[in-house]
């Protein structure tokens, strides 16, 4: 049973990954498609590395795994901002389409 729902949230989180690569195509700005990239980053990746965890069991491995999303989780949002923040301050606008 531990390994079937380890495979389910790793499909479910490939399939987060796809449809929001999907959904990156479909905003035509800058700024809307850094949003969508950066929550499909962390919601595919948290629920890909959860199962990762669930499938293999808990021990040392889903310890490392753990704090990798952990530091994801930190990381992640600050990158995103530093890219938008950066992109604002060199001028970049939004074109009206």
């Amino acid at each position: 049973m531990q390994q079937f729902i380890g495979t389910v949230l790793i499909y479910l989180g490939i399939a987060f990954i796809a449809f929001g690569v999907i959904g990156i195509y479909r905003f035509n700005n800058f700024y809307p498609r850094i949003l969508v990239a950066s929550k499909v980053d962390t919601v595919g990746f948290l629920t890909l590395m959860i199962g990762v965890i669930v499938r293999n069991g808990f021990s040392v491995f889903s310890l490392k795994v753990g704090l990798l999303v952990v530091i994801t989780l930190c990381i992640n949002p600050l990158i995103t901002h530093s890219i938008a923040r950066s992109a604002y301050y060199s001028g970049y606008k939004i074109r009206k389409d």
